[in-house]
């Protein structure tokens, strides 16, 4: 005959544990989830600048500039990850080497 399972039983407390982890795991996603848009994913002031590792009043200054391209709907302003990654590309400096 088979044990009859209850909530102090390792299996029970197994599968509970882990739907809990799951819990955690898919709040992390929702947290992190930026819907594609033609193709094209969109971030907001805070994320550009901390993938730029710069302030947010830098990033301003950028934009003033003329310097980093985006998209103002309103009052929000949003950048590309493709055009971020464009200007990582053009402004590219490979190492070199000193001749002795």
């Amino acid at each position: 005959m088979s044990e009859l399972q209850n909530r102090s039983s390792t299996t029970v407390t197994t599968f509970f544990r882990s739907l809990d982890e799951l819990k955690v795991m898919c709040g992390l996603a929702m947290q992190n989830y930026r819907p594609i848009v033609n193709g094209e994913r969109y971030l907001t002031d805070q994320e550009t600048a901390d993938i730029l590792r710069i302030t947010r009043r830098t990033l301003n200054d950028y934009r003033a500039d003329g310097i980093i391209p985006y998209v103002q709907i309103g009052g929000k302003v949003l950048y590309a990850e493709s055009d971020i990654e464009a200007l990582l590309q053009a402004n590219y400096h490979p190492a070199f080497k000193r001749l002795a």
